[in-house]
This record gives C-alpha cells, structure tokens and sequence, in this order.
C-alpha cells in the first residue's frame, strides 16, 4: 500500500494552504487516488506560521491528520523548527535557501532549495513560489504525474496566468532534478 503524507508550510501569505489543494485535487481527480488536505494557520493568518496537509493513498484514509509526515516543505525559519518535529525518520525535509537559514536537527535527508528567489527572479513573480514548490516537490517525490499535477495547477490559478504558472511549476521541477 502505498500512502504518503505531506506536510506544506511557510508563513500566511505564501500559498502553501493552496499549493496543499491543487496537489491533493491533482492526486484524486485526475488519477483517481484518495486525497484528503487539511490546512492551519498561525493567530495571525498573514505572516504568521501555516501549514496544510495532504494524504495521498492507495486506499480508504480514516484518519484525516498527518502524524508523522513523510515529507515536510518549510518557507521559512519558524515553520522548519515548529513543523519538522514529527518528520518521519528517514524522510525528506525540503527547504527554502533563502529564508531558512539552519536546518533543524534529525534524521531526515535536507534538500535546500532556491524556491523564493527562482519565484521571484526566474519566473518573475514571487507570488508564484507555491507553484516553484508543487513542481519541486513533485519532481523530488513523484506523487502524480506531471500532467495530472499540471491540470490542477492551471484549474485552480487565476485566468490570465496559465503561462505564468506553467513556468512557475517547470522551474520548480529545474531545481529537483539537480538532486535527481
């Protein structure tokens, strides 16, 4: 059975409760897997720590919470020391080189990443690195195909941006496969 769980987190404002749907509508509409996303904000909703969740699964999932995420993307300092504590043992942390600047301890393979700033200078629109990291991600960890995560992404963005965000999530896979 195959069953993994995922664990998005930045701080309010970076997309991470959107780029948590478009992966878990990516995995349950356009291949059929069970999804579930769930998401949490910090008290102050901008800028304040947030999280989203995902479960994809082979089969039924009847507990709605990540527990012990097999993977974590942190944006930030404070979402990679909060949310990392419960990463499972052997699993993948991925984080932002640019706003993380010490990774927290545990065993657990670290993939530092250019998220933000390919965001903003690559692509050209920071507001992007959602995307940046759903096509890193994906690419790293391989949960839907391409073309399924590439649908969801492009129904859920607003009109005028496809091409944007089509950018957005093949720069995001650029930078994974220097890891591949």
């Amino acid at each position: 059975m195959a069953r993994n769980e995922i664990r998005l987190s930045g701080s309010g404002g970076q997309g991470m409760i959107t780029a948590g749907i478009i992966l878990a509508m990516a995995a349950s509409v356009h291949e059929g897997k069970q999804a579930i996303q769930s998401q949490s904000y910090g008290p102050e909703a901008r800028g304040g720590a947030s999280k989203a969740e995902v479960i994809i699964s082979d089969e039924a999932i009847y507990y709605p919470k990540v527990m012990a995420p097999d993977v974590l993307v942190a944006l930030t300092q404070e979402a990679a020391e909060k949310y990392s504590k419960d990463l499972k043992e052997g699993g993948i942390l991925i984080l932002d080189e640019l706003m993380v600047k010490q990774a927290p301890p545990g065993n657990f393979k670290v993939y530092t990443m250019d998220i933000i700033r390919t965001a903003a200078d690559k692509v050209g629109k920071a507001m992007v690195a959602n995307v940046v990291t759903l096509g890193a991600l994906n690419t790293l960890c391989e949960f839907v195909q391409p073309e399924s995560l590439e649908k969801a992404v492009l129904s859920r963005v607003p009109k005028g941006t496809e091409d944007l965000n089509k950018r957005a999530l093949e720069a995001g896979a650029e930078l994974a496969k220097a890891y591949k």
